[in-house]
């Protein structure tokens, strides 16, 4: 079953998005539903504020109002993500939720793929993609946590570190 889920957008009270959470989390391991509903999410971001003396860092809702549901659609999991104490629908027509495409989920950030990193610092590596392509440098820096490799590369004569994701490179063979 957990091939047929989906992410649907659930719309909350302003302000309840944690909570609306945490009671769906709850919910589904009491009414053990763990294969109708695989995930719930609310999409933050850190945020640095830059006020007169001082610097702060704060995590802030992406989309107000709104928490993500990985689910299997089934009349079961609606009226249980429906019923719950915050939510006021899904989002979509009428009564009818609307899922999120694939292309969707990727731009959100919601679901991060795994990449296999087969290559370590001082490595000879070719650039796959982005403007940098099809050139060879060295790697220079991983930095696993933020998804980045630090490739330098020779342009013009001059040794240039490029900033690059993981999967953007692949190693000489």
């Amino acid at each position: 079953m957990a091939d047929n889920a989906k992410w649907y957008v659930v719309h909350t009270y302003s302000g309840y998005e944690k909570k609306v959470a945490a009671t769906i989390t709850k919910a589904v391991d009491n009414r053990k539903l763990h294969d109708l509903i695989l995930g719930v999410n609310v999409p933050t971001e850190m945020v640095t504020e830059i006020a007169p003396g001082k610097k702060t860092t704060k995590e802030q809702k992406l989309f107000p109002g709104y928490v993500l549901v990985r689910m299997v659609m089934t009349d079961e999991s609606w009226h249980m993500v429906r019923n719950t104490r915050g939510v006021t629908g899904f989002v979509g027509p009428g009564s009818k939720p609307v899922c999120l495409t694939d292309e969707e989920v990727a731009a959100l950030g919601v679901e991060k793929h795994e990449i296999i990193v087969n290559y370590s610092t001082g490595d000879s590596v070719r650039i796959i993609d982005g403007p940098f392509e099809s050139f060879v440098g060295l790697v220079d820096e991983i930095a696993l946590d933020k998804g980045r490799v630090r490739v330098v590369v020779s342009m013009f004569g001059r040794e240039t570190p490029v900033e690059l994701g993981l999967d953007e490179v692949e190693p000489v063979v």
